[in-house]
């Protein structure tokens, strides 16, 4: 494969359509926590690009490698990112209506969390394996690094979007952020299916 413009260009709009469920869980994840330091942004955006990354290379991979055990497993991807969000998604709303009208504590985005929601969100990214199984290596990983350069800076876009909303609205941000997580659980769910 060569390297050239319409590479790169592909990559970075591949990148672009993959990042879209990031940065929504971005968003939502910020509304939860509008006080989330610059590290933490960081981390998160990190996390969802380093997952969406990986799961292509992996696609890649499986594609050149496995094809048949791949495709078994790739009927499950829509029941599996439903499931995680909805539970995260479900949590929040819960943890949110749960509390007491003068508790201003943030939901904790613990590193388990993070991880489900990198997984949750990316999941469905194994399949641009197909997209990309022409490439040799060094291109698929020079494409997979571009994808994760894009859901890095989305992301970011994301978690300030949040933040922003999040101090405005505060308590009703939480559950505006459940609500988005088990959207985006139903939408992947149903463009799998369909």
């Amino acid at each position: 494969m060569k390297l050239n413009f319409m590479f790169f260009i592909n990559s970075i709009l591949l990148g672009a359509g993959l990042a879209m469920d990031a940065f929504s869980v971005s968003v939502a994840n910020a509304i939860s926590n509008p006080k989330m330091k610059k590290r933490k942004m960081l981390i998160v955006a990190g996390t969802f690009g380093g997952f969406q990354f990986l799961m292509p290379l992996i696609g890649w991979l499986c594609v050149n490698t496995v094809v048949n055990y791949f495709k078994a497993f790739e009927k499950a991807v829509p029941y599996i990112a439903l499931i995680l969000l909805l539970y995260i998604g479900g949590k929040m709303i819960f943890d949110s209506l749960k509390k007491d009208e003068n508790e201003k504590e943030e939901a904790k985005l613990g590193a388990g969390t993070l991880i489900i929601q990198g997984i949750a969100t990316s999941i469905d990214a194994l399949s641009v394996g197909f997209t990309i199984q022409k490439y040799d290596f060094l291109s698929a990983l020079i494409a997979c690094i571009i994808i994760f350069a894009v859901t890095f800076i989305i992301c970011i876009a994301g978690l300030i979007i949040g933040k922003n909303f999040g101090n405005k609205y505060s308590r009703r941000a939480e559950i505006i952020g459940g609500i988005i997580l088990i959207a985006i659980g139903i939408e992947i769910f149903v463009k799998g299916i369909i």
